[in-house]
């Protein structure tokens, strides 16, 4: 009896222990019943109750977690039926508020998700809901949040994860697209032509004026060459009016003779000239060659037209290439 007495003590000892002892695991609390009433929140690590009067009411989760809201059939503010999927990230802050102050969490935060999900995106138009996720996502956040504070839990994203047009939306959103960009195309390839009509132009218009600079250019150095041929042209006519002024008819003789003499030479020049008929005037040029040497010393050489020898007499100087004088009648010789 004894014995049996003695396993029943260390029975009961046993189970009080498991009992009073309680060890509560990293990002979890357990809220503590005393007579059924929530006295305190028992955070991770090693807590001892009192037997028989204190027990673990519920092991809230700490830690952020995921709701998947299943997909909505939303209509919209332009009566077009679009499917939705969403998911909520929350977190639990408060475990006393999340234990007692909502019956079942999930279910709650479920429901008050879709409901508000109908609402805003029942209140924009298909391409607003198409294109303007960010704007949804912040409404709901801030709506939710705000109906989920009070159950010690925060709200931290809420994410629209897919909406789902009509097939007969989704086609004519699909040829829309592809006329606009038909549209754009176009509009790109006739700004190209519009650059490529205007640069073409301005190479025109530059082209266009380095020629007239060139040409004007061309026509400065053409009259600035023409007035420095002009000034020498005046420089040799002062020069042969000096000449002529210092020597009288002679220096006029040689220059007609020296002309003459260059026109007749052309004759010979040209190629198909094989019989050269003179005028009548030009023999009166022959005639008068062997005295184109004597002007020329009397003009260039004034004074040495006699040489003085060596025993004092007097020498006319040596003729070169004299041409023999043809004995022409003159004009005034009857």
């Amino acid at each position: 009896m004894e014995f049996v007495f003695f396993g029943i003590v260390i029975f009961v000892l046993i189970v009080l222990l498991f009992t009073t002892v309680r060890v509560v695991k990293q990002g979890y609390v357990y809220t503590i019943e005393r007579l059924g009433k929530f006295t305190t929140a028992a955070d991770p690590g090693l807590h001892i109750l009192v037997p028989l009067i204190d027990r673990v009411g519920q092991k809230v989760n700490m830690m952020e977690q995921v709701l998947d809201i299943p997909g909505q059939e939303i209509i919209t503010a332009d009566n077009a039926m679009v499917g939705v999927d969403a998911v909520v990230f929350f977190q639990v802050l408060d475990a006393g508020k999340a234990a007692y102050e909502v019956s079942n969490l999930f279910q709650a935060i479920m429901a008050l998700t879709t409901t508000n999900l109908r609402t805003v995106m029942g209140a924009m138009d298909l391409d607003e809901t198409l294109s303007k996720r960010d704007e949804i996502n912040a409404r709901l956040l801030s709506v939710v949040d705000h109906a989920t504070s009070p159950w010690g839990v925060k709200i931290t994203r809420v994410e629209i994860k897919d909406i789902r047009p009509p097939i007969d939306i989704s086609e004519a959103m699909a040829r829309q697209m592809k006329a606009e960009r038909l549209k754009r195309a176009e509009i790109l390839e006739a700004e190209g032509d519009k650059t490529s009509s205007i640069l073409r132009a301005e190479g025109r218009k530059q082209s266009a004026i380095l020629e007239a600079e060139g040409k004007r250019e061309a026509a400065y150095r053409d009259a600035e060459a023409r007035e420095r041929a002009a000034e020498a042209e005046a420089k040799a006519t002062n020069m042969v009016s000096d000449a002529i002024a210092s020597s009288g008819n002679q220096a006029i003789n040689y220059f007609i003779a020296q002309e003459y003499t260059k026109a007749v030479g052309k004759f010979a020049d040209s190629p198909n000239a094989k019989t050269i008929l003179f005028p009548v005037e030009a023999t009166q040029l022959i005639g008068s060659l062997g005295g184109i040497g004597e002007l020329v010393r009397d003009i260039v050489k004034p004074g040495e037209a006699d040489v003085t020898t060596r025993d004092g007499g007097t020498q006319l100087p040596p003729q070169r290439d004299r041409v023999p004088r043809a004995s022409v009648p003159r004009s005034g010789d009857s």
